[in-house]
């Protein structure tokens, strides 16, 4: 899975315009959202996604995302998963999620995060 970063100014138009070029090219959003003036969405394929983006004039970037089950219902479970990638002294850059009540990270080593969390 891959984290789709948009930079977006007003929402509403401009989102509604990423959804119809993603939407034309194929590529299905699995969760994210809009904060502080970027929008973040997990995708199959980062590279169809970007491209579309591209060339719709919409500069968008992807990286790798972990994804991984939340256990929503034991409070302070989040807590749990962001100290221990700070322990371990893994980079979050974004955290949201996605449609299956899960969690996506983008940090900056997927591999020893997906350890971490187990």
């Amino acid at each position: 899975m891959n984290d789709l970063a948009i930079a977006v100014g007003a929402v509403a138009s401009d989102v509604s315009r990423i959804g119809a070029v993603l939407g034309a090219a194929g590529v299905g959003l699995e969760g994210g959202g809009v904060w502080a003036g970027q929008a973040r969405y997990l995708v199959a394929d980062g590279a169809v996604a970007v491209a579309a983006l591209d060339a719709a004039g919409i500069r968008a970037t992807a990286a790798p995302a972990l994804v991984v089950s939340l256990r929503a219902d034991v409070p302070g479970e989040m807590g749990r998963m962001m100290s221990a990638l700070h322990s371990a002294g893994i980079r979050v850059e974004a955290q949201y999620s996605d449609h299956d009540n899960r969690k996506v990270f983008v940090v900056d080593d997927v591999e020893r995060a997906r350890t971490v969390l187990g």
